[in-house]
């Protein structure tokens, strides 16, 4: 079994004491998210085949990592790096810490332990097309040395993502907008070209329409991957938790609602203003 922590928030950066705790006790009672009861998934080292981690700020889990190392357990770095302006992204670490840390992991690790995430490619008066394109190629010179993916997507507008975004528009002055197919290929063709000039391989998420050549859909729980990082098969089937997800199965362990990096466009906080924690045991 492979354990996600988490998209549903960010493990590394809010609580790794929790997960510490979590990986001594050999188990965990995720809140069900769907409602219904909590559900347990097993931390025991001969339960779980590796771990795939979601951060935009992997400093404070240092101590988490050494501890799935001496478990002898492989994992992969979901790492998002976007650099948007703080109107839109107001608690996320300044990009150069961020480029720091993926290096430190890389240099750790090796380049397959860390995937550089581009995602939501988000369309506002803030950032438009164009300033994407010179956004993502500082940023592709900055991390090229370190990884050897990035996947992206657009953002994907639920009405918890557009309520949280015309709060933050309305207090930032900012505008933005839900682009159609045909406006997001184009860039996606320019973005693809300035990856592939810095050997990187571009993947999407979940996101089957806009793939084209030089854009494959992105595996983000990804077997093979993971077997890399350690060396050996790690088994598996795929099994998205969405329709054109090609992620492997896996048990996330994360909570909805507990994310506090306060992004304007998030999916998995409905009110940045009644943020809770994760407490389960």
């Amino acid at each position: 079994m492979i354990v996600s922590a988490s998209y549903r928030t960010d493990t590394p950066a809010f609580y790794p004491q929790w997960f510490a705790e979590r990986l001594t006790a050999a188990a965990v009672l995720v809140r069900n998210p769907y409602g219904g009861k909590p559900y347990r998934v097993s931390l025991a080292p001969e339960d779980v085949d590796g771990f795939v981690f979601w951060t935009r700020n992997a400093a404070p889990f240092a101590a988490g990592l050494a501890a799935v190392e001496c478990l002898r357990l492989p994992y992969v770095m979901q790492y998002t790096v976007t650099g948007y302006p703080k109107a839109l992204e107001s608690g996320v670490p300044p990009t150069a810490h961020a480029v720091r840390q993926i290096a430190g992991l890389a240099a750790r690790r090796g380049g397959r332990a860390v995937v550089w995430r581009y995602d939501p490619i988000l369309f506002t008066s803030l950032t438009p097309p164009e300033w994407h394109v010179r956004n993502f190629k500082a940023l592709a010179a900055a991390l090229s040395p370190s990884v050897d993916e990035v996947t992206v997507s657009f953002a994907q507008i639920y009405r918890k993502t557009a309520r949280n975004l015309r709060l933050a528009a309305a207090a930032h002055g900012f505008t933005w907008r839900d682009p159609p197919p045909d406006e997001r290929r184009p860039l996606l063709a320019r973005l693809a070209e300035i990856a592939a000039g810095h050997g990187l391989t571009m993947t999407i998420c979940a996101q089957p329409e806009l793939e084209q050549p030089g854009i494959a859909g992105a595996a983000c729980i990804d077997l093979a991957r993971l077997s890399a990082v350690a060396g050996r098969t790690i088994p598996g089937r795929q099994k998205g938790n969405r329709p054109g997800c090609l992620c492997a199965e896996s048990r996330d362990i994360g909570a909805y609602d507990t994310c506090a990096h306060g992004c304007s466009y998030c999916y998995a906080v409905r009110d940045h203003s009644r943020l809770t924690t994760i407490q389960t045991p």
